[in-house]
């Protein structure tokens, strides 16, 4: 029997089952939403997937609990949210329903697991606190979605329900972007290693676009590059290669008297026709032609050297 609904727990919602969520109705569009408590929706059934509520973990029969005991955990022991035990089961589908190409879903999933799902299951399950954020605790994910609840003064009929939809949309904005902004970090890792093939022992790599390139540019182990240009729609620039993901220092800055400059004050300092901007914090600059932004390239290089 095909599934005709997707039940989950009525009354206030968390991250977990809204992203759960996300992930079934882009599988089962015409399944219908159910929000209940009552013993007979939240019992499995061949029509039906039950998650986040029914106290129980079965994937033959559609039910993907966690509240009981024992809870369901990772090979690692860290525990499962709903929308950990979803990923797990239906996380592979939903990628290839987004057409990610075949060759990438596996690493993808993997990926996709590790960066988004395991935090929203470490922090549904109390394993992980929203302090860890430190000043940005009250913007991480599970918080920002969790303020789309009603207020406890608010009345009215249908209320928790009708915010759960609203929120269902704000999240499947924030599932969707990450998804394709890792498959488009796949996409540009091709490129930028052909690239760095290319610009052989050159301190500059030249890319036909703007894109991902750090990542890539660790993975081949090209240490040598300081700086990358590549064409905007009506300029191009000339960019910093940050040391890591977690820090915003970079390999060589530009250099100093360029700070903060423009156009004809910039032109004067850098001695280059055509430069447009650089930026104050030295990591970007634009000039107005690839003769331009090559040259300015060379030049930052020349003082780091």
């Amino acid at each position: 029997m095909s599934i005709t609904h997707l039940v989950t727990h009525s009354g206030g919602f968390h991250a977990d089952e809204l992203l759960s969520s996300v992930v079934l109705t882009r599988l089962f569009p015409a399944a219908k939403l159910i929000r209940s408590r009552d013993p007979e929706w939240i019992s499995p059934g061949a029509d039906r997937i039950v998650y986040d509520v029914g106290r129980a973990y079965d994937p033959a029969k559609g039910i993907f609990d966690h509240h009981q005991r024992p809870n369901p955990l990772r090979e690692d022991g860290q525990p499962y949210s709903s929308f950990g035990l979803i990923w797990k089961h239906f996380g592979h589908d939903y990628l290839r329903a987004l057409e990610v190409p075949e060759a990438d879903v596996e690493s993808l999933h993997r990926a996709f697991d590790q960066s988004f799902v395991l935090p929203i299951d470490l922090m549904d399950n109390g394993a992980l606190e929203p302090s860890v954020a430190g000043p940005l605790a009250g913007m991480t994910l599970p918080v920002l979605l969790e303020t789309l609840k009603p207020t406890f003064d608010e009345r009215g009929p249908d209320l928790d329900d009708r915010a759960f939809l609203r929120a269902l949309d704000v999240a499947r904005t924030f599932v969707e972007a990450a998804v394709r902004g890792k498959a488009a970090k796949r996409r540009a890792q091709a490129i930028v290693l052909a690239a760095i093939e290319s610009a052989g022992t050159s301190r500059i790599l030249e890319l036909p676009m703007g894109m991902p390139f750090r990542a890539a540019i660790e993975k081949s182990g090209a240490d040598h590059l300081l700086f990358v240009i590549h064409p905007r729609d009506n300029d191009w620039a000339l960019t910093t290669i940050r040391k890591s993901g977690d820090t915003f220092e970079s390999r060589a800055d530009l250099p100093e008297a360029w700070a903060g400059l423009t156009d004809a004050a910039l032109e004067a300092a850098c001695g280059v026709a055509g430069a447009r901007f650089c930026h104050n914090a030295r990591f970007i600059a634009v000039a107005s032609t690839r003769e331009a932004v090559l040259c300015m390239a060379e030049r930052a290089v020349a003082e780091v050297s």
